[in-house]
């Protein structure tokens, strides 16, 4: 399920038990929510091509096959005001197409009607780099 729509960054974020994801068309973001007084020692975080691994103080919080490949040399995780983990995936495929319906493989699904990108200001050509109809001479 979607939250409310970030107007700065024209994403949406989809909510989680442990924080909330977001993308775009180049990154994947995942914040997640951690006990105040988090030190980065007790975090371990592993970041593959299609893995990702987090654990605060020995429990897992987040592990499983990514939806889809990443830059494993690329993704970085932070520990922001010792109470949110931020982690950035940077997408192998950006193409406009690429959207992740999920973070993983078969969890933490994006609202199919929203699916973290906000195209409410965006102007319909239908003229991409694959094809597509043509609706450029469609009176706005």
């Amino acid at each position: 399920m979607s939250g409310p729509f970030e107007e700065r960054s024209g994403v949406v974020s989809c909510a989680t038990p442990w924080g909330c994801w977001y993308q775009t068309l180049e990154e994947v973001f995942i914040e997640v929510q951690v006990p105040p007084g988090t030190r980065a020692k007790d975090i371990q975080c592993s970041l593959q091509s299609r893995h990702l691994a987090l654990a605060v103080r020995g429990q897992d919080v987040l592990k499983g096959r990514l939806f889809d490949c990443t830059i494993a040399d690329e993704g970085t995780w932070t520990l922001e005001d010792r109470k949110l983990i931020r982690i950035v995936l940077m997408k192998t495929n950006r193409d406009a197409g690429n959207c992740w319906t999920s973070l993983l493989e078969n969890d933490y699904a994006a609202d199919p009607w929203n699916p973290g990108f906000d195209f409410s200001g965006a102007e319909i050509s239908g003229n991409y780099s694959k094809g597509g109809p043509d609706f450029s001479k469609l009176e706005k």
